[in-house]
């Protein structure tokens, strides 16, 4: 089973019905962790592997999410009730020891990260290539909901320079675009502010929809090997004419 077959199958909790709802005025959201991590889910990827364990780093900070994954791959979810017009920016802070030994995120066989944070967005499907449209209704054909139209991965890449655009190798609506790269930061917090439109149009060549949901995703279901990293504070912020 192809890896993007069974991660647009987990995202499926990301956008459920709500699709089809316009979307609501952009609001600033802090997407806190917070006790018993309220408005986040853990979403397997798939029955056939192994999902990364997602735990609160300690009970006096309950705002930090660690990751860890043996093997494993799996996502952590922050699912919107309604869309929302797309914030100008995505900031967070993330942190992990070390790299994932052997991973290279523009080879399928070895994408793995030890830091994900993704956003996902509605879009209309009919300006899609007929290719993509066929992938979409199919799934809606095995699922009953439709698949977010479009998905920016930002990720702490090992050797791939910050700001590369790396496409998936299964759609053209996946991109992962590097945040951070190398060993420089490995055991500190780093903190990461994007602007989201931008960002957008440099990975699809297009302007962005609406905001479905937001997740994180810490795996080594590829190289079969193990990490860890650590998340925190992330914080969608609209520009001032939105919030006027």
């Amino acid at each position: 089973m192809k890896r993007l077959t069974v991660f647009f199958s987990a995202l499926f909790l990301m956008s459920s019905t709500i699709l089809a709802m316009a979307a609501d005025p952009c609001q600033t959201r802090s997407l806190d962790f917070g006790e018993n991590t309220a408005g986040w889910e853990h979403v397997p990827l798939s029955k056939f592997k192994k999902d990364t364990e997602y735990s609160l780093v300690h009970p006096d900070q309950p705002k930090v999410l660690r990751g860890t994954a043996v093997s494993s791959a799996s996502l952590f979810v922050y699912r919107f009730q309604t869309t929302m017009e797309v914030p100008e920016t995505i900031s967070w802070r993330w942190k992990t020891d070390a790299l994932v030994a052997g991973a290279d995120n523009r080879d399928k066989e070895r994408e793995d990260a030890p830091l994900r944070v993704m956003v996902a967005f509605d879009g209309d499907q009919t300006r899609l290539p007929e290719v993509e449209k066929k992938r979409f209704r199919r799934a809606k054909a095995l699922s009953g909901r439709n698949l977010p139209y479009a998905l920016l991965m930002y990720i702490w890449s090992d050797q791939v320079p910050v700001g590369t655009v790396i496409p998936s190798a299964h759609t053209g609506q996946v991109k992962m675009l590097v945040a951070a790269s190398g060993s420089e930061g490995l055991g500190r917090w780093q903190k990461v502010k994007r602007n989201l439109a931008d960002d957008y149009r440099q990975a699809f060549a297009a302007d962005p929809g609406p905001v479905i949901g937001v997740a994180v995703m810490t795996d080594t279901d590829n190289t079969r090997t193990t990490a860890a990293g650590e998340y925190t504070d992330i914080v969608l912020e609209c520009s001032d004419a939105a919030r006027n």
